[in-house]
């Protein structure tokens, strides 16, 4: 898949957290923050970045999040978290939140994204991470989601260079 040379790619490494959402955790409809449930995200993605590269790292940017049905107080969220895409220092992580009802069996993915995390040295800049193994078809899928990611990432920066320049002149 990466075209870079790693003597041992690594599997991905799945993470996940479990929450009860609490009063202070939501607005007056009576659902969780948004921003609470970003936060929660980006902890989930950060612990299953370092996990799979043991290395520090972070975030470089949030990428799609769709906000699918509403978490309610009350409600129990599980964060799932996994590398489906490595660069030569970046990766791509995936994240779904699911929401269940604590007295049913009520379950539901609520909440999916994609966060770009970077592997930084001890001076803070970039180092290369190990190469993701790709073997099934479901991983297979995964990474290609993430090359589309990655481009749309590498798109958008070069319209801001170029926005930059033109706004500099």
């Amino acid at each position: 898949m990466s075209t870079r040379a790693t003597p041992n790619p690594r599997p991905t490494i799945r993470v996940t957290a479990t929450e009860i959402v609490l009063p202070s955790n939501t607005n007056t409809h009576g659902t969780m923050f948004g921003g609470d449930v970003l936060a929660l995200m980006d902890k989930t993605a950060a612990i299953a970045a370092i996990r799979f590269c043991r290395q520090p790292v972070v975030t470089a940017s949030t990428e799609r999040i769709d906000f699918r049905t509403p978490i309610r107080l009350g409600d129990i969220i599980e964060a799932h978290a996994w590398v489906i895409h490595t660069g030569t220092t970046s990766m791509i992580v995936r994240i779904d939140i699911f929401t269940e009802r604590p007295f049913s069996d009520e379950r539901e993915l609520c909440t999916s994204g994609f966060y770009s995390f970077v592997s930084i040295d001890e001076t803070g800049h970039p180092q290369p991470v190990p190469q993701l193994l790709v073997q099934t078809e479901a991983e297979r899928r995964d990474w290609r989601r993430g090359e589309e990611i990655r481009a749309q990432i590498k798109a958008r920066k070069a319209a801001e260079r170029a926005e930059a320049e033109h706004e500099s002149r």
